[in-house]
């Protein structure tokens, strides 16, 4: 399935700037970045729920923001400008 990730973590708050990262080597190891906080993922269901629960477990719900995308039907992606 393709899913596409983005993450919005605070990083002007303590831990920020090291959740940011982590939160982006979980993502570099399962997909590829279109943008500086969003990755596109092909993953198989199995992989996505310890890969999900990573992030969960990584980023701080009252500070951050994660959202996940399950892409259906036709993948068609357009892409303008730069990668």
């Amino acid at each position: 399935m393709l899913m596409l990730i983005t993450y919005d973590v605070n990083v002007t708050k303590e831990g920020g700037k090291k959740r940011l990262a982590r939160i982006a080597k979980i993502c570099k190891n399962h997909g590829i970045r279109v943008q500086n906080s969003v990755f596109e993922c092909e993953i198989d269901p199995a992989t996505w729920v310890l890969f999900k629960d990573k992030l969960l477990k990584t980023y701080n719900p009252e500070l951050d923001s994660l959202r996940f995308y399950m892409l259906k039907g036709h993948h068609k992606i357009e892409h303008y400008g730069s990668k």
